[in-house]
């Protein structure tokens, strides 16, 4: 078998479907919540540099954040409460991803993938916390949308993501959550209104 599938493989995130224990009313795949944590781990970074004084390169973690799930094109999407249920299944599945990132890297060219090992993990643990909240996020709007679509399945999903990021303290996700959050909800014709009569 050829050794330069890596690309072909990342294809395959589309393939990936979220929320599997959960009735969606729109599925959601994997490439979509990596492109959509990669957005929302840029405008963190950003928010983060020009109002909080930091000085993190979002470019980098956007980078990572856009691969933060790659190994799931292997595992599967396993399920939050099935992922947290305990100490012993959490650091096994932590196991396995790194095992299935690994996988994943040995289908490059070996000049390319020193690139591709930096790019697959967070740079430090702030990097690392923006991600991870940047994640988060990306699950409490999928919430949101289905929630506006009438569907109360992510009601408890929501309320629970929702404590999880005011757990993180980071004035960022604060920010974000108060400014731009809020347009989640709204309909088109309202988040296309631009005030003017």
């Amino acid at each position: 078998m050829s050794k330069n599938q890596f690309y072909a493989m990342l294809w395959r995130m589309k393939h990936i479907y979220r929320w599997g224990l959960m009735r969606n009313l729109r599925q959601e795949n994997l490439c979509e919540h990596s492109f959509d944590t990669a957005v929302i781990a840029h405008a963190l970074c950003m928010i983060k540099n020009r109002r909080f004084g930091g000085h993190i390169d979002a470019n980098r973690v956007a980078v990572a954040a856009m691969f933060h799930d790659c190994s799931e094109i292997i595992t599967g999407d396993l399920p939050t409460p099935v992922k947290y249920y305990n100490p012993e299944i959490s650091t096994a599945y932590k196991s396995l991803e790194a095992v299935a990132a690994s996988r994943l890297i040995s289908y490059l060219p070996e000049d390319l993938r020193p690139d591709y090992e930096q790019a697959f993990g967070a740079d430090g643990e702030e990097s690392a916390r923006i991600i991870k909240a940047a994640d988060k996020l990306s699950a409490l709007i999928k919430c949101i949308e289905e929630e506006k679509m009438g569907n109360n399945e992510f009601r408890d999903a929501a309320k629970s993501l929702r404590d999880a990021l005011s757990g993180y303290h980071m004035p960022e996700v604060s920010c974000f959550m108060e400014e731009f959050l809020p347009s989640f909800s709204m309909s088109l014709d309202e988040q296309s209104d631009t005030g003017d009569d």
